[in-house]
């Protein structure tokens, strides 16, 4: 009876021991995250002092996306013998310079994608290799001399066309001139009232230069783990609304470990010059005659998506 009433005490010991052990062990873990956390505070201010000061800011992030796959004898598909494939890379990149007086501000966005489709069973399809489908480029430079602390007078130069299909055709150079407003940290607003949107094409086709209003509306920013892009540009013609347009691209990146995470990137652009120069191509292939007018074309909107994996540069 003794001995099961000592054993009884002992075990009844350890677990007063172990319990006392675990309490202790969460009381200083929370000392060591408090201490961590007042660490990680001071060096967010650090860092928020060295992002004010004058000079360079560069950074870059992107999307990878992909995947290929080979199919032998699957008879519960159309093509039971097929390889396919489908690859793409979206790449943000910024190199802003900042002084007291002046700012100078350089952008890069890129969103390529290529697919595959082999039908082994089918000699007459395409099985060369990838061909391209999403294919956007957009390079800007934007100069401005500080009237005040949030307005300045300023130059902007955007180029945007395609890379893998049809270069420069279309290829659209705005240039112009007016005010830049940032209302606060990160946002940047464009108004040029002067601005020449340039429009280079081969051949005879429907896209025309012209004088009009160039609005930019431009926010980046990173949060922690968190990377994001949202961009407007559009331009309003003075001739005619027909040779007006818009693009609204946004990038988002999530990092899940060291350098890679997660990424999301989708855009919109509506450009009647596009519908209609797409439309009056299609019937020319068809044999027929291209009978679509700016009055007549349907222009819908432009879409695109991406999302894969991403890299944090």
């Amino acid at each position: 009876m003794k001995k099961t009433l000592l054993l009884l005490a002992f075990c009844i010991g350890m677990v007063s021991v172990n319990a006392q052990t675990k309490e202790e062990l969460h009381a200083q873990k929370e000392e060591k995250q408090a201490i961590a956390d007042a660490a990680q505070a001071e060096a967010t201010a650090i860092q928020a002092k060295i992002d004010a000061l004058p000079g360079w800011r560069k950074g870059a992030f992107g999307t990878i996306g992909g995947s290929l796959s080979n199919f032998n004898n699957w008879y519960s598909q159309d093509t039971p013998n097929n390889a396919s494939g489908n690859i793409g890379f979206t790449l943000n990149a910024y190199a802003n310079l900042i002084e007291d007086k002046f700012f100078w501000r350089n952008s890069l966005n890129t969103n390529l994608n290529w697919v595959k489709l082999d039908n082994k069973d089918n000699n007459t399809d395409d099985d060369k290799g990838f061909s391209p489908t999403t294919d956007v480029f957009n390079i800007s430079s934007l100069y401005g001399r500080n009237i005040t602390k949030t307005l300045a007078a300023s130059g902007l130069l955007e180029y945007r066309t395609t890379l893998l299909d049809n270069f420069n055709d279309p290829g659209y150079l705005d240039v112009g001139i007016g005010a830049t407003w940032t209302p606060i940290e990160n946002l940047i607003v464009v108004i040029h009232p002067l601005n020449y949107n340039f429009v280079f094409a081969d051949g005879d086709s429907v896209f025309e230069s012209s004088l009009g209003a160039k609005i930019v509306a431009d926010y980046t920013r990173q949060i922690g783990a968190i990377n994001f892009k949202t961009n407007f540009s559009t331009f309003q013609s003075y001739k005619s609304s027909d040779l007006s347009n818009f693009t609204w691209t946004n990038s988002f990146s999530y990092t899940l470990w060291k350098m890679i995470g997660v990424g999301f990137d989708f855009g919109l652009r509506s450009n009647k010059q596009e519908a209609l120069d797409y439309i009056q191509n299609l019937a020319i292939v068809d044999g027929g005659n291209p009978a679509e007018t700016f009055d007549s074309v349907d222009n819908k909107l432009q879409t695109y998506y991406t999302v894969g994996l991403s890299y944090k540069f």
